[in-house]
């Protein structure tokens, strides 16, 4: 919880949003909209779930308090906008939310983590996008953060995983939306955040607990004896602040794997699988001050993707999403930036939310009442990836051009209504006023310094596919 307790010192601060973002690739991501939740109250958490058996993508949005708190369900148009919420309480002040049909009716349920209360709230759903009113789960140890849902004994019945900051409680379900007196873990270090997978492939949940006490910083493993119970697995040390872990198969083995975000390292920690309940660290990932990160395929070439939400820019007030796109062995290319309306962003959901195919995210607003969805325009991709650096270069003079080739992977042509560089750089073409489907183009920019010192810049590319100019990073050094 330490990115939320950082963000909430943010809530006073007044701030000027840059729209900016590096090199565009194959998922290019421009803001639908904002749209509430509950008013006046802070957005934390939300989960994605069809509620009204539509075929359209619907949000229950947690909002956190003050002055009360709740779930929001925002039910899609499937347009990547949403109808006005509908909010029913859900404990005193909720955190966090997992869906899951708690009960075999075929309809989506709910379960919330109250943070300051002795319990979490259980609202079943009709069917029709509403939800009876909470009742309380049996009464937990400690007042819960996180709540995640598996089948933890090998019955068909769906149960429910809570965790506080300091013990892990497990609910057995009835399979009729409630459930028995919980079987209470104690975690070797505090816990900050909890996923579920199986991670020695024997056919049984395990967990992964990541969190901070002192100076051990670590995720532990606890592999499930399926019966609802766990043993202790192996331990591994993170980065300083281990916020949130994402459960998944990174390399295409087979064998799960973690990607975890540290909030005070500013960076995603990628632990591969070994099959066996072990994890090899391989790789860190460099992002600043990252909260929630889940797993989604966002260009779609088949192999798994980051996304991250995070307030990237901490001294110019800027947030958002950052997207690591995989190169399918679980290693993945440099962070892309997509600016958002808000200025503290703590959790991210991914889903198509306007029936186009593509994967689009949806934001909260730890500093508003609202969340933010950006569509997934994805039909432009530049090659290289990079931002573009020139060599040193005489005051007066211009560089041999970099070249980027523009690819159109749509189905329909792009439109190319500007192409502009900034001061001491400069840009040429051959896309044209368009792009044909599958067709590609080059961009040439070079760099004339017209003064010594480093020089930085941007080529902003006006077009069809996205409402917000795509922005390629310039930099050099005049001499």
């Amino acid at each position: 919880m330490t990115f939320y307790r950082k963000a909430a010192s943010r809530l006073a601060a007044s701030c000027t949003l840059i729209i900016f973002a590096s090199v565009s690739a194959p998922a290019q991501f421009e803001t639908r909209g904002a749209f509430t939740a509950l008013a006046d109250s802070t957005t934390v958490s939300e989960a994605v779930g069809d509620f009204n058996h539509d075929g359209i993508l619907d949000l229950a949005v947690v909002s956190y308090c003050c002055p009360i708190g709740g779930v929001s369900i925002l039910l899609g148009n499937g347009d990547g906008t949403f109808r006005p919420p509908v909010n029913y309480p859900a404990g005193s002040q909720p955190f966090s939310i997992v869906v899951v049909d708690l009960n075999h009716d075929g309809n989506l349920d709910l379960a919330v983590a109250d943070s300051t209360g002795p319990s979490l709230s259980i609202l079943l759903g009709n069917g029709d996008g509403t939800f009876q009113k909470a009742v309380p789960s049996p009464m937990l140890p400690r007042s819960p953060t996180m709540v995640s849902a598996g089948d933890f004994n090998g019955d068909g019945i769906p149960d429910l995983v809570a965790a506080s900051y300091s013990v892990i409680s497990v609910l057995l379900g009835k399979g009729d939306g409630t459930f028995q007196e919980p079987i209470n873990i104690q975690p070797p270090a505090a816990v900050d955040s909890i996923a579920v997978g199986d991670f020695n492939r024997d056919g049984k949940l395990d967990l992964a607990e990541a969190g901070t006490f002192g100076s051990n910083n670590s995720v532990q493993i606890l592999l499930g004896n399926g019966d609802g119970t766990f043993r202790d697995g192996a331990n591994y040390a993170t980065g300083e602040s281990p916020e949130s872990i994402a459960v998944a198969d990174l390399n295409g083995d087979s064998k799960v794997d973690l990607a975890i975000a540290d909030s005070e390292g500013s960076s995603i920690n990628i632990f591969l699988g070994n099959g066996d309940g072990t994890f090899q660290s391989t790789a860190t990932f460099p992002i600043e001050f990252c909260g929630w990160v889940t797993v989604a395929d966002v260009n779609g070439d088949d192999k798994p993707d980051l996304v991250v939400a995070a307030d990237y820019d901490f001294a110019q007030n800027i947030s958002g999403a950052a997207v690591f796109l995989g190169n399918g062995d679980g290693t993945f290319q440099d962070a892309q930036y997509f600016p958002g309306d808000s200025y503290a962003t703590s959790h991210v959901v991914v889903g198509d939310f306007n029936g186009d195919g593509k994967k689009d995210l949806v934001l909260t607003n730890f500093a508003g009442d609202n969340v933010l969805v950006m569509l997934n325009t994805g039909v432009i991709s530049f090659s290289p990836t990079n931002p573009m650096t020139f060599k040193k270069q005489a005051v007066g003079t211009k560089s041999s051009p970099q070249e980027i080739t523009l690819t159109n992977t749509g189905l329909t042509g792009v439109k190319i209504s500007s192409m502009k560089a900034s001061a001491q750089f400069g840009v040429t073409s051959t896309c044209g006023k368009s792009v044909a489907p599958g067709a590609a183009c080059t961009v040439s920019v070079t760099f004339s310094p017209t003064s010594k010192g480093a020089k930085s810049g941007t080529l902003n590319i006006n077009n069809s596919a996205s409402s917000k100019p795509m922005v390629i990073e310039l930099s050099g050094t005049g001499t």
